[in-house]
């Protein structure tokens, strides 16, 4: 009796794969009508077994082991199909660039990594630029004096005080104490830059006096003048995106002063532990900063304005380098510490 009970419901359950079965082979172009002619046969078979009751579990077993068989074949049929016979893609859905905001948060990360991509596309040209900045090849090649790469430190030393306020500026507009804190992780990041840029600064001679006592060049500084106008103006989405863009450049740029610091200049590598900082990537910064932009274009940020963000803070990285190949904004007592 319980084998006949499991038998019945083997054979409700093979009804169901059949009726797939048949949609398939009705349906999908790769099989075609001796298919669905070989698999009627077979249920029919199961269906009308010739009245028998002694005969009944043995011919649902066979046809449900029939139904199986077919079943393989035709999937295995279309498994092995050539990629010329795979039927085409669906077209790629088009994501509107030009249009304020997102429908939703999966549609606004879809857009927001887009219109990434799309913004490193049309900045490639000056991202070049600022990887051929003269300044860098002369440092490499050991024509610069040591008193031009300390102005490069004494510039930034005005860099980060001022980023570390326009940063905690925008972790208190945008971050929330159970979310986001990607600004406030910026923040986080300049502060802890500012000792190791101190130190680098004793093994030049120069104390946190002489550093600010530096008058900057006007040129190196138009990066935290922007950084400090999307503080108090942008969006979330134009912020995230101007950083994102922008971190990746001036992190080679410092990789390369620190490997020339090292085996051109003869620096230990404990002595220039500043460009070591920010010239390793930030883990998990692309996604953090993709996250934050996809929640500014469901606010409804605008594309225009977040590429223009972008295109305006990587000019003025250029500016940087392009300024640290001028001479000093002012005289820097500059002496090497004499190696251990």
């Amino acid at each position: 009796m319980l084998f006949k009970l499991q038998v019945n419901e083997l054979w409700r359950r093979t009804g169901v794969i059949y009726e797939a079965l048949e949609a398939m082979v009705l349906y999908h172009p790769d099989c075609g009508a001796l298919s669905y002619t070989a698999l009627r046969t077979i249920w029919c078979e199961g269906l009308y077994s010739g009245g028998k009751p002694e005969q009944e579990e043995s011919m649902k077993l066979n046809t449900l082991f029939k139904v199986f068989a077919v079943g393989v074949v035709l999937a295995g049929t279309l498994a092995l199909r050539t990629p010329s016979e795979a039927a085409p893609p669906p077209p790629p859905q088009q994501i509107a660039l030009d249009v304020c905001g997102a429908p939703s948060m999966p549609a606004a990360r879809v857009k927001a990594r887009a219109l990434v991509l799309q913004i490193r596309s049309d900045l490639a040209a000056v991202e070049d630029e600022i990887r051929n900045a003269p300044f860098l090849s002369a440092v490499e090649a050991g024509t610069v004096s040591v008193e031009q790469i300390a102005a490069v430190a004494a510039e930034e030393y005005s860099i980060i005080r001022s980023d570390i306020k326009s940063f905690t500026h925008m972790a208190e507009r945008w971050d929330t104490p159970h979310g986001s804190h990607f600004f406030g992780d910026l923040a986080v990041g300049e502060a802890l830059s500012l000792p190791l840029l101190l130190d680098f600064g004793a093994h030049v001679g120069l104390d946190e006096q002489a550093l600010a006592a530096y008058e900057p060049r006007p040129k190196g500084q138009t990066y935290p003048s922007r950084v400090a106008w999307i503080a108090a103006n942008a969006d979330r989405a134009s912020a995230a995106a101007s950083f994102l863009v922008n971190f990746g450049v001036f992190g080679e740029n410092m990789a390369r002063m620190r490997a020339a610091l090292i085996s051109v200049y003869g620096f230990a590598p404990e002595d220039i532990e500043f460009f070591t900082f920010f010239a390793e990537p930030i883990p998990g910064f692309e996604e953090d900063a993709l996250e934050v932009i996809a929640a500014g274009l469901l606010e409804g940020a605008c594309p225009r304005d977040v590429r223009r963000s972008a295109r305006l803070l990587q000019a003025y990285e250029l500016d940087f380098w392009q300024a640290a190949a001028e001479p000093p904004g002012s005289p820097l007592p500059v002496r090497r510490r004499p190696a251990p």
